[in-house]
């Protein structure tokens, strides 16, 4: 016999109290607790959505199959336009062009709920995480390059009123096939704390490298001189950045530590170890000899080519989405390039983030012809 099952037992008395405020004294506590357990159990595509599921492609809408568009150099092509209020679930590109630089002479822009400011400006390369303009294949939680030159990116995108992305040819050759197709949402009614999603580009080529006098130590506690990935003003949360790098000098470039500036200007909130320690690999991701490329779910250097020399290439990237960075009034997220920026390689990146602000005011593009990759 169980014990404490006495109709009359204090226990059972004050269980059947619980159900009944709740009004669910009619239910048997073991059904109520088989019901509890099977919501908790099935996932949510198990699940009625209530969802309308759209797509907008670059289907031929003559029926045929050149299911493409051509973009000419200087045109801006529209790849999406919805009102709202929708989400974006997932954004697939493939293209063939003449130049072999096209990963970073187009652009990609977003407009939420009407804006005339971008909330993403980004080479399409870049932000799919190709940031030095070449393909490379790899898998992450957000984006990932699938063979053969398929571009994917599965952050959500919530608009309230609008939403459109527009991809520029700022190329002097021809884009012969831009094929398209992004997937969408559109429901009743966003939750009342979404955020607009931004990515933002930025480079430096090359870093503007910290001399020290011999003997001086190489101290940088304010991170004044550090490459800064995005500065936003508003609230919201990081989500993580892709990096191409590439090296001008001789030895390790990853000395550099992450410093993140949360509502206060004047001193970093978080201050990390290293540039692979920050990317969570480990020990120069194998040095100079043993490098080995990795792409993991919220971490990776997906290609690393040549290491520690003169002209060695890396990309990497690193989601947050286990801890996302908030902030309530300003972020700046920095890294030193070298210690205490001693060193003056190319850094081209882009930041992703969520805010309440459906746009920030970006720094200017880069011309396209600073974007490619050069030896400094």
């Amino acid at each position: 016999m169980v014990p404490n099952q006495d109709s009359n037992s204090p226990r059972r008395n004050f269980l059947r109290g619980v159900a009944s405020a709740a009004g669910l004294a009619a239910v048997p506590a073991a059904a109520q607790a088989q019901t509890t357990g099977a919501a908790a159990a099935l996932p949510a595509y198990a699940r009625r959505q209530t969802h309308k599921s759209l797509k907008q492609s670059s289907f031929d809408r003559t029926g045929g199959n050149s299911d493409r568009w051509p973009i000419a150099p200087g045109a801006t092509l529209e790849v999406f336009k919805s009102d709202g209020p929708g989400i974006i679930t997932h954004i697939w590109f493939t293209i063939a062009a003449q130049s072999g630089m096209h990963l970073k002479e187009l652009v990609l822009r977003a407009y939420w709920d009407g804006n005339s400011k971008p909330s993403v400006e980004v080479p399409v390369g870049d932000f799919f995480g190709l940031n030095l303009g070449n393909y490379t294949v790899y898998q992450s939680a957000f984006l990932n390059c699938s063979s053969v030159k398929g571009l994917n990116a599965y952050f959500a995108m919530p608009f309230k009123k609008s939403a459109l992305l527009t991809i520029t040819n700022q190329g002097k050759q021809p884009v012969g096939s831009f094929y398209s197709n992004i997937d969408y949402q559109l429901v009743s009614a966003l939750p009342q704390d979404s955020l607009y999603f931004h990515a933002q580009y930025r480079q430096s080529a090359p870093n503007p490298q910290v001399k020290f006098a011999p003997g001086e130590k190489e101290i940088n506690l304010d991170g004044k001189q550090n490459y800064v990935f995005a500065e936003t003003r508003g609230a919201g949360h990081l989500m993580g950045v892709t990096m191409g790098v590439l090296q001008n000098n001789e030895n390790w470039f990853g000395e550099g530590d992450e410093m993140i500036f949360i509502d206060d200007e004047t001193k970093p909130a978080i201050t990390g170890t290293g540039t692979e320690d920050y990317i969570c690999g480990a020990w120069d991701f194998g040095g100079r000899d043993g490098a080995i490329p990795f792409a993991h779910l919220y971490n990776g250097a997906q290609f690393i080519q040549t290491p520690e020399h003169g002209g060695g290439r890396y990309l990497m990237y690193r989601w947050h989405a286990d801890n996302p960075v908030t902030f309530n009034r300003y972020l700046k997220h920095t890294i030193e390039h070298g210690h205490a920026n001693d060193r003056a390689d190319n850094f081209y990146t882009v930041c992703y983030w969520y805010q309440t602000e459906p746009f920030t005011d970006f720094p200017a593009l880069p011309p396209v012809e600073q974007r490619v990759p050069l030896l400094k």
